[in-house]
């Protein structure tokens, strides 16, 4: 349906009113020729009216074909946005997968956090170990378990120790 007209090109509806002028132009000819030949009687007037109902039901075959034109363009659109879905949904999933693979605590916390590092997973895990489970310490507060306790004395020291804190005994 796209055409060219003067060496510009044309679509949908500017064709249609390029369409619809050269009909006009047809038939404004059509009556000046009668004008002219003084008009052979209802022989002319017949075939003048048939050419007519000829033109007419061409222009509503175009007048059709632009509108399943104009469907399919939106059924293009509506697939075009089906399609983006898909490919967001389908890149989410994969990133989910790859970070469980790499070990990712919180898959939620690691799409964050990735879309931070540009979707390089090594330098997430560099940037934040805390994320990953082989980058944590061995107890569930960080530190090494310090086994049973011996006795307040002993728990004291440990915590002294901890805190950097001489012992005073």
């Amino acid at each position: 349906m796209d055409g060219e007209v003067n060496g510009a090109e044309t679509t949908g509806k500017e064709q249609q009113g390029v369409q619809g002028d050269q009909a006009l132009g047809d038939e404004q000819s059509q009556r000046q020729a009668e004008e002219v030949g003084g008009g052979e009687g209802a022989g002319a007037d017949a075939e003048y009216r048939a050419a007519l109902a000829d033109r007419d039901k061409k222009i509503a075959e175009l007048e059709g074909q632009i509108a399943e034109a104009a469907k399919s363009v939106e059924s293009a659109n509506a697939l075009a946005k089906e399609i983006e879905e898909m490919r967001a949904a389908t890149d989410a999933e994969r990133i989910g997968y790859e970070l469980k693979l790499a070990g990712c605590r919180s898959v939620r916390a690691g799409r964050v956090l990735l879309a931070d590092h540009k979707g390089d997973m090594a330098a997430l895990k560099k940037a934040e170990p805390w994320l990953f489970g082989d980058a944590v310490g061995g107890g569930a507060t960080g530190l090494e378990p310090a086994g049973a306790s011996k006795g307040e004395g002993d728990e004291m020291r440990r915590w002294y120790e901890i805190a950097g804190i001489e012992d005073k005994e």
